[in-house]
């Protein structure tokens, strides 16, 4: 991803509200399947890392984005973008940025 396509993703990303938010337990099997469902759905998702959380916002994103074959776009204070080329409902073009 070119530093053009992740500042045009995070200037999408300034819009939308955390859908997910990793708290005090582990991140586990069941939360990454969720987040890979919304990136499926979405392409870009907000996460919000709550202070009780074993992770920093950073530790999450990445552990979350491997596991999930999703990139980070941004990490701003305990929160996370994290963007997916969608297979089936394909709604970002990044080819034209």
């Amino acid at each position: 991803m070119t530093s053009k396509q992740r500042a045009y993703l995070r200037s999408m990303a300034t819009s939308i509200q955390p859908i997910f938010q990793v708290g005090k337990g582990e991140i586990s099997e069941n939360m990454t399947e969720q987040i890979s469902n919304a990136l499926e759905a979405r392409e870009l998702i907000k996460v919000k890392v709550l202070e009780n959380s074993l992770y920093t916002a950073r530790e999450a994103a990445e552990i979350i984005a491997e596991e999930t074959e999703a990139e980070v776009v941004t990490v701003i204070g305990n929160k996370f973008v994290l963007y997916r080329e969608s297979e089936k409902h394909k709604k970002i073009d990044l080819s034209a940025v």
